[in-house]
């Protein structure tokens, strides 16, 4: 299909700014030292613009970090676009969808001409529609296998500063994973440097010519600022994720979150009270992903619910009084709003299946929400409130690049069980920050793992004091910018010292890792 992919311009709005940052007390030394780092930096990046180039404008860790690290590098006095890849061949995504998928262990290895031809057509008009935009010595930093291959043949043509930013990765190497890197060579050679976000991730081509970066959270975003009481229970009401038993300011949104009911239906949430806010919650907020490991959670609690009414094992009362109320939500986006993840709606369907093949006491006690996507302010409050009313946040993923909703709840100082997915090992440290469960597809040991961390206050206050404060430490957004300007400034002072022409970056190239 000719003409089929294009890149389109993402309008950033104005929204919170480094100055505003400053002034709040508990962020000043995170700010200062971006301050100085930029400062460092500016004379080397000066004159270029950089170029942020990824798949899509909304869902996914990336499309919300974008919007936050531009601003900030415009705030820092470095010209700062984002971009994103388009196409009208579905089928690219798929592909796309499929290597993501090996990239994680999961898939048949085998590619044929058809694949590549596919990939390598759409990469080719995505970098023509570069090549309009982006100048000789601009920084072009490219995220993800998507548009991988547009920016590897923008590199290759016009002298740019090509960095490729892999958010994903398996801590294994097992066929599948080989089959993805062995695609992808050919296009993630052709760029100066690499980044990824756990040394384990970088595959053996890319030995020397990778640093490690991890993502960072916005404090003053919607989806993490902090909410008042009003104001939580005001969004609650306005998203539809509670009936509205009291007035309040304003008034419903006009797409509110959605509740699957036993027919197979869904409804608006606040029909069937969830106790968001009163009752005790585990909540799981992901994409629609298989690898979320959506389905063996569900298994988990339904086991925990079932013992506890074959006959509670605690003596505890008030542990048995927690049991008794606790409840499950799963919560994604809706998947008919992203482009990029073919798969959602049928993970989405299959997760539907499970929860009306559960008996209707269970099903009262599950809550499979789906979140629009018109409004990504709307959408990012939704998840705050829902992190904020969770006792414990599960990430149960199989595999996880990072996992920044592990991060988001962190932050809010909410006790995180997470799998031993090595994103997610990167934030919690077993016992320190949250706990970690032996095995994410063992619906058993999951159970009692969850129990255990329902039963134990004491130590799930510890992990919440710890959790924030590592987060702080590592992984706002501060910190990811200054290691990216660090980067670049790096990138471009070598390109100007001797031996110019080679595509391979020195060691001295920064290498950071908490």
């Amino acid at each position: 299909m000719e003409g089929s992919a294009t890149v389109r311009t993402v309008e950033i709005e104005d929204g919170v700014g480094l100055e505003d940052y400053g002034g709040q007390a508990h962020l000043v030394p995170v700010v200062r030292a971006l301050e100085a780092g930029a400062a460092a930096a500016a004379p080397l990046l000066r004159g270029r613009r950089v170029w942020m180039l990824n798949s899509t404008a909304k869902g996914g860790g990336v499309a919300e970090m974008l919007p936050k690290l531009v601003r900030l590098l415009r705030d820092l006095g470095i010209p700062t676009e984002w971009l994103v890849l388009e196409t009208r061949r579905p089928e690219f995504f798929e592909l796309t969808k499929r290597i993501h998928n090996l990239i994680h262990g999961v898939g048949d290895p085998r590619f044929g001409p058809a694949a590549r031809d596919l990939y390598e057509a759409v990469s080719r008009e995505a970098a023509a529609a570069l090549a309009a935009r982006v100048a000789p010595g601009d920084v072009l930093i490219v995220h993800d296998p998507q548009p991988l291959g547009a920016g590897a043949i923008l590199r290759r043509e016009v002298p740019v500063i090509g960095v490729w930013r892999c958010h994903i990765g398996l801590d294994e190497r097992p066929p599948a994973v080989l089959a993805a890197w062995e695609f992808l060579q050919p296009y993630a050679t052709a760029y100066d440097h690499t980044v990824f976000t756990a040394s384990e991730y970088i595959p053996d081509y890319l030995a020397g010519r990778a640093s490690i970066i991890c993502p960072g959270i916005d404090p003053a975003s919607h989806k993490n600022r902090d909410l008042p009481v009003n104001k939580l229970f005001g969004i609650l009401c306005n998203s539809g994720l509670a009936p509205e038993a009291q007035p309040v300011l304003t008034p419903p949104w006009e797409r509110p979150a959605l509740r699957l009911r036993p027919d197979g239906s869904f409804v608006p949430a606040g029909q069937d009270e969830i106790g968001l806010g009163y009752r005790p919650v585990v909540l799981q907020v992901s994409r629609w992903d298989r690898l979320k490991g959506w389905g063996p959670l569900l298994e988990a609690f339904a086991r925990l619910k079932l013992r506890h009414a074959a006959g509670p094992a605690t003596e505890d009362p008030r542990h048995r009084r927690r049991l008794e109320l606790v409840r499950l939500v799963l919560a994604g986006p809706d998947p008919d709003s992203i482009q990029d993840d073919p798969e959602a709606r049928d993970v989405l369907s299959g997760m539907a299946a499970r929860y009306q093949a559960l008996p209707p006491a269970l099903q009262r006690d599950v809550a499979l929400l789906t979140l629009p996507m018109a409004s990504p302010k709307e959408n990012a409050l939704m998840v705050n409130v829902l992190q904020r009313c969770a006792v414990v946040v599960v990430q149960n993923s199989l595999r996880e690049g990072f996992g920044l909703t592990v991060t988001e709840a962190m932050w809010k100082r909410v006790a995180v069980l997470g799998s031993r997915a090595c994103g997610i090992r990167l934030q919690i440290r077993d016992g320190l920050e949250g706990r970690l469960t032996p095995d994410a597809e063992d619906p058993d040991g999951l159970a009692d793992r969850l129990d255990a961390v329902l039963a134990d206050a004491r130590s799930r206050e510890l992990w919440r004091v710890r959790a924030q404060r590592r987060v702080y430490d590592e992984f706002l957004v501060f910190t990811q910018v200054r290691r990216w300007i660090e980067l670049m400034a790096a990138l471009v002072e070598r390109r100007a010292g001797p031996g110019a022409g080679s595509s391979r970056p020195s060691a001295d190239i920064p290498r950071r890792s908490p």
